[in-house]
């Protein structure tokens, strides 16, 4: 089969087209003839050494994928050959993500994926939904698990709309019943926030933004989904209720977090760091299940008319699509693996 490796920590270039056996599952395992793969700034950062040490002589990277069960451990039901799956976390502790014709991962990492469902939307889902879900269901006064309503009344923002996790986060939540706002740098992407379904947008690089929330929201915001605390952090503060959650999720930027301890305490703000990989394996069980849910209802569309472009790169191209995401490309990276 045809495979995506690197042995060295590095730029994209690191990426190489080789042939390598097909893998055999071993027992809880199935394996996945794998159609589209995902490309997520966590592969990246893994590829390029930053997000933690290389464990393995040779990786395959990415961790979402969508494609189809073709072989099934002892101990998985055999009935599961043939179904078609979505796949998150598939190069989580383990050599073998989903760019390759082929993998292997845990059976409860390949998801069942409607047929009416494009592998497309299947390859986007895995990180940023998971994420997205995660950011949402850590507030004190819950909800805990989303369904339509769970957050009635509840004000989110999602910061960086325009980017794959923003994306979910603002679907997630309007399927939910929350009211959204989001946060953008330009037209462009506030037009990508609202096709996902951003009830308001603000540009925060124009006039005064926490004014411009604060008059959507007056008794303030609930639920923040941050994807740049540093650099965010004073507007997030001057826009959460009391008792509100400031959920990050990464820290696009790098700009150091400067924290005002006691300004926090009196507004007894709850700050929710964030990342899937020790979340805990009951936290991503309820996700998956919330997620399937949402994905059944219609909600988490993709592609530019929802809110979510889609950038296509062929397998040999690889290192292309990781390009992409260093370069900050607008939308969802996406390599096309078989078709």
């Amino acid at each position: 089969m045809k495979a995506v490796v690197y042995r060295d920590t590095g730029g994209p270039e690191v990426l190489e087209l080789v042939d390598r056996d097909l893998p055999s599952p071993g027992r809880g395992e199935v394996r996945v003839r794998v159609a589209v793969s995902g490309v997520n700034p966590t592969d990246v950062q893994a590829r390029s050494g930053t997000a933690h040490p290389k464990n393995f002589p040779e990786i395959t990277p990415h961790h979402d994928g969508a494609g189809t069960i073709d072989a099934v451990g002892d101990g998985v039901d055999p009935g599961r050959v043939g179904r078609r799956v979505w796949l998150f976390m598939a190069a989580a502790g383990r050599p073998a993500g989903t760019a390759a014709e082929f993998t292997v991962v845990p059976a409860d990492r390949a998801v069942p994926l409607p047929d009416d469902i494009a592998f497309d939307l299947g390859a986007a889902i895995g990180v940023p939904a998971l994420t997205a879900h995660r950011a949402l269901t850590v507030a004190e006064d819950g909800p805990h698990r989303l369904r339509p309503g769970a957050l009635k009344g509840k004000v989110v923002l999602a910061a960086g709309g325009a980017g794959a996790v923003g994306h979910a986060v603002i679907q997630l939540a309007r399927w939910a019943g929350a009211t959204v706002i989001s946060t953008v740098s330009g037209q462009e992407k506030a037009r990508l926030a609202t096709a996902a379904g951003a009830h308001h947008v603000v540009n925060y690089r124009e006039g005064d933004p926490a004014a411009a929330i604060r008059e959507i929201a007056p008794d303030g915001v609930d639920i923040v989904a941050e994807v740049a605390l540093g650099a965010n952090l004073e507007l997030d503060l001057a826009v959460l209720r009391f008792r509100g959650t400031i959920s990050t999720y990464a820290n696009d930027g790098g700009k150091p977090v400067e924290l005002d301890v006691r300004r926090s305490m009196v507004m007894n703000a709850r700050f929710q760091f964030l990342v899937l990989y020790t979340a805990g394996p009951q936290v991503l069980a309820a996700a998956v299940e919330d997620v399937t849910a949402a994905i059944a209802d219609g909600a988490l569309p993709v592609g530019e008319e929802h809110g979510l472009p889609l950038l296509r790169f062929p397998l040999e191209r690889t290192a292309d699509a990781h390009r992409a995401v260093q370069n900050g490309a607008v939308g969802k990276v996406l390599v096309d693996v078989t078709s």
